[in-house]
């Protein structure tokens, strides 16, 4: 493999993150690096996310592209990845993780406590409204499609007071710091599965040596762990856009905990689980054997408190 060609979505985001993976598998192999832009359905389309489908509709022309040899890795943000596998691809690599919190991005410096009441805030995603839902029913939760610079312009020329977004993709952009007005927590405002995580996909089988090279360098067995605890929940559930669900993984003390929230659509109700388990080593296997049991039981935990009656979910093999 002469040159390595890496697929990527063509928006600012996913080719400033994309960059970065480039970089660190040139430098890895000392090869030549190619990147690849891929026009997606969900990046000409105007509709909510919630009617094109939900998660998947960034990653299936990604994938196809990387099928038909198009390129050889793809790169995609971890949470717009469906949890099912999908046919001759495998996840090579799981990068270490940007920040995973949610941040609020307000005109005249506003926090989430602070917005006046009857304030528009902007999201197209699910979990977002309803837990600005929860936190504040005052507020109007104002349906946004677009990029982040798309999103911005809403709260600059004043069509809303604030955008709700990730701080990985602003951190990746860098605009964090000029945008940020209000960091939301973890610990109060868990965010989707994967946030922050970045998933290095490749064609199934033995990659090329300056390939498997690439991706020993570029998977952070933390993340990889944390991540998969986090999806595997998303995946017992299955609920895609429809049931909005927030999840947050940790490594500490040796510890791996996961903590879970179900939503309901209009934030009046929701159920957390919180679950830890002891790996038996730092090994990649046993942390991912770790990653699996919290989730099963967090999932089941969820199922049991009733989340069912109120968010469309289904239990998975």
């Amino acid at each position: 493999m002469s040159v390595i060609r890496v697929g990527t979505r063509g928006s600012a985001l996913a080719m400033a993150q994309t960059t970065t993976v480039a970089n660190r598998i040139q430098a890895a192999t000392g090869g030549e690096v190619e990147i690849i832009p891929i026009t997606t359905h969900g990046d000409v389309s105007r509709e909510s996310l919630s009617s094109l489908g939900g998660t998947g509709v960034f990653a299936s022309a990604l994938r196809e592209a990387l099928l038909n040899d198009e390129c050889d890795v793809v790169v995609h943000s971890f949470k717009d990845l469906p949890t099912d596998r999908y046919a001759g691809l495998v996840i090579g690599a799981t990068p270490k993780r940007a920040d995973a919190r949610d941040v609020l991005c307000a005109r005249d410096g506003f926090t989430l406590t602070t917005l006046p009441e009857g304030a528009k805030v902007g999201t197209g995603s699910p979990r977002r409204a309803a837990q600005l839902r929860a936190l504040r029913p005052d507020l109007e939760v104002v349906d946004i499609r677009g990029n982040v610079g798309t999103r911005l312009a809403l709260v600059t020329d004043e069509t809303l007071h604030a955008v709700v977004l990730a701080a990985a993709g602003l951190g990746r952009l860098g605009l964090l710091e000029n945008v940020a007005t209000d960091y939301l927590e973890l610990s109060a405002w868990p965010t989707a599965p994967g946030q922050g995580a970045l998933a290095i996909e490749v064609r199934e089988g033995k990659p090329d040596r300056l390939l498997t090279k690439a991706l020993a360098v570029l998977n952070h067995a933390t993340t990889q762990a944390t991540v998969t605890a986090e999806r595997h929940v998303l995946a017992r559930l299955e609920a895609g856009c429809a049931a909005p669900i927030g999840a947050t993984a940790v490594i500490d003390d040796g510890l791996l905990f996961l903590t879970a929230t179900v939503y309901s659509p209009d934030g009046t109700r929701r159920i957390t689980a919180s679950h830890a388990a002891t790996p038996e080593s730092h090994s990649l296997a046993d942390l991912q054997d770790a990653a699996l049991d919290v989730a099963d039981r967090a999932a089941r935990e969820l199922l049991a408190g009733g989340a069912a009656e109120f968010a469309p979910l289904t239990v998975t093999s």
